[in-house]
């Protein structure tokens, strides 16, 4: 999982691009779902990495799905405050 100093960090990376976003574009990124299969392959690695089954293949893979699921958010989140801030929820 991402530390404070990273997603600080992802935070004022991210910001240029947030301030770029259109209602449009804006809505759609708050509309984005990860697959149902997706989703399932993270539970999956989720319970074996809490019953300390993990791989070092499938930690690698399951930390990449993590830190791409914290970048939705923070990009959702950036998303709802542009729209937020137009008045255009």
């Amino acid at each position: 999982m991402a530390t404070k100093t990273t997603a600080t960090a992802l935070n004022r990376i991210l910001d240029p691009l947030s301030r770029s976003l259109s209602v449009e574009a804006a809505r759609a990124i708050i509309a984005l779902e990860i697959d149902q299969a997706l989703q399932d392959r993270i539970e999956e690695l989720a319970d074996r990495c809490n019953e300390g089954r993990l791989t070092p293949e499938e930690r690698a893979e399951y930390e990449g799905y993590v830190e791409g699921a914290e970048i939705l958010a923070l990009l959702k989140l950036k998303a709802r405050r542009l729209l937020g801030g137009c008045g255009v929820a």
